[in-house]
């Protein structure tokens, strides 16, 4: 097996005009399909989960974020040990843990396991991610080649995300909530069978060693953070998670203090001094947050209020996953001429009207104007995603190109979490804040039906002629909260095209 020894250096294996190359891609792309699917295939299954393991609205969170949350902490721990042991090698047992542990979580028997089998899987995902960009950029040596390959690698995951319910819809329609977990199985299998043939093995001759406090304090960074915006939405102010807020971004500080003194840092903290670079990241992290968030909403809408099959939920999102594909792969032509400045601002615009189209569910609009409202979604986060991809690696030095792609997947990893976690949150507090309780509902179904959307579904089947009218308060209340929710979104998305706007008119078009 021939083997490379740093980011951009080539085997005779993976240039010239060897077509192995593009079976690589293939090859290198099941991960990321597989990791992108996996952040919203639960937004489908969350249903069902809640009507079988009964989770509370905090378990529910934690059900859709522990996953992203563990693998964004530990994608450049993960892309380190790559650089030193070999990239190749742990995306192998990156992807045979992943599909073990997989196997376990199907059949989880309570919220708190599967909690934890999702956070397991955010350490092997973890393991998936960092090689994949970086396998690329030894893979296809020639730019232009290595551009389109980049393409490809954006519009799987925002197809990925996008692809998610409508797997999961599929799944769910025959089977239980545990093929969900299931579908990891045959995605891995080929690539453990086709990696070693075709993806050649990549290291750095020259790592950084491996920094056990840096890794430590990472996680005591992001762990306490997500807990106390976990905290705030469900509820409400005190003590808590203040303090865990606190406690967080103590540890932050002192993260970012020991990589700019450390003499290899885990994290060069100086690419983010660098415009293009960091503004490039919040575009995709902003990007990411409003995708997965519309996803965590429109999917409990349409099958817990709009009355549709985990299938048909999931069929009604697929023109905007086509346009989203579309988008990211024909966006790269015109950012080859036009500054990033006005192409990912002007893509955006499609998202902006997409989360105002969204809110008019809460004034009771159907079906299709969600569909329509997720097809200039889509358009307008697939072209973005894109090229802020792109222009992440463009904007960093070619000796940082490994840490710059850890980044890159590590911002989307956060927008995954923050997405659940802070338009979810919101979502959630106006939903608890806004249901009314009709009279005939006992305590005990009162407190299940504030707990979440499913909760009260599942009590109203359950009541005589109260459970109408609690059905009719849960679905005003939510539709309520996702009018306010989607101009939140709406905000996010305008705010990622001023910072694209203002911070990328001296980047580097893609080349």
């Amino acid at each position: 097996m021939m083997t490379t020894t740093a980011p951009g250096t080539a085997t005779t294996r993976g240039s010239g005009r060897d077509p192995r190359r593009w079976a690589a891609l293939g090859v290198l792309m099941l991960p990321v399909l597989l990791i992108s699917v996996d952040n919203t295939v639960l937004s489908v299954a969350l249903p069902e989960i809640a009507r079988a393991l009964r989770p509370t609205s905090a378990e529910q969170l934690w059900i859709l974020d522990a996953y992203p949350l563990v693998l964004a902490g530990l994608l450049v721990t993960m892309g380190t040990l790559g650089d030193r042991f070999g990239r190749r090698r742990m995306l192998l047992i990156g992807a045979t843990g992943f599909a073990l542990v997989s196997v376990v979580g199907a059949f989880a028997p309570s919220a708190g396991a599967l909690i934890a089998v999702r956070a397991l899987l955010g350490v092997f995902g973890a393991m998936l991610m960092p090689a994949t960009l970086s396998l690329l950029r030894s893979v296809f040596t020639d730019r232009n080649e290595r551009r389109m390959a980049i393409a490809v690698w954006a519009s799987m995951f925002s197809a990925g995300a996008a692809l998610g319910p409508v797997v999961g819809g599929l799944l769910l329609e025959h089977f239980a909530w545990g093929s969900v977990f299931l579908l990891a199985v045959p995605v891995l299998v080929p690539l453990l069978v086709l990696a070693p043939f075709f993806v050649p093995e990549s290291r750095d001759p020259a790592p950084g060693r491996i920094d056990g406090w840096s890794i430590a304090l990472s996680m005591a960074a992001m762990i306490p953070v997500a807990f106390a915006i976990k905290e705030f939405a469900v509820h409400g102010f005190a003590v808590w998670p203040v303090a865990s807020l606190a406690i967080g971004v103590v540890f932050g500080v002192l993260f970012v203090r020991r990589q700019l003194r450390a003499e290899t840092p885990m994290l060069d903290m100086r690419l983010f001094a660098r415009a293009g670079f960091s503004g490039a990241l919040v575009v995709n992290l902003l990007s990411v947050i409003a995708l997965v968030g519309f996803m965590y909403f429109v999917a409990q809408h349409l099958q817990l209020i709009g009355g549709l099959s985990p299938m048909s939920a999931g069929l009604a999102l697929v023109p905007g996953l086509v346009l989203m594909i579309l988008a990211g792969l024909c966006v790269v032509p015109i950012a080859t001429r036009v500054s990033p400045a006005i192409v990912i601002p002007g893509a955006l615009v499609f998202s902006v009207i997409g989360y105002l189209l969204a809110a008019t569910v809460g004034l009771g609009a159907g079906v299709a104007t969600i569909v329509i409202a997720f097809c200039a979604l889509g358009i307008g986060i697939g072209a973005a995603e894109t090229v802020s991809n792109e222009l992440v690696l463009a904007n960093a030095p070619a000796d940082k190109a490994g840490a710059a792609s850890a980044v890159s997947e590590t911002a989307y990893e956060i927008g995954a979490l923050l997405g659940t976690t802070v338009l979810g949150g919101i979502l959630t507090a106006l939903y608890r804040g806004g249901l009314l309780i009709p009279p005939g509902v006992d305590g005990a179904s009162a407190a299940a039906a504030r707990e979440t959307l499913a909760g009260a579904m599942a009590v109203a089947d359950q009541l005589g002629p109260a459970g109408g009218a609690l059905r009719h308060a849960a679905a005003h209340a939510f539709d309520s909260g996702v009018l306010l929710t989607s101009v939140i979104g709406a905000v996010l998305v305008v705010a990622a095209g001023v910072v694209a706007a203002t911070t990328l008119r001296r980047s580097r078009n893609a080349s």
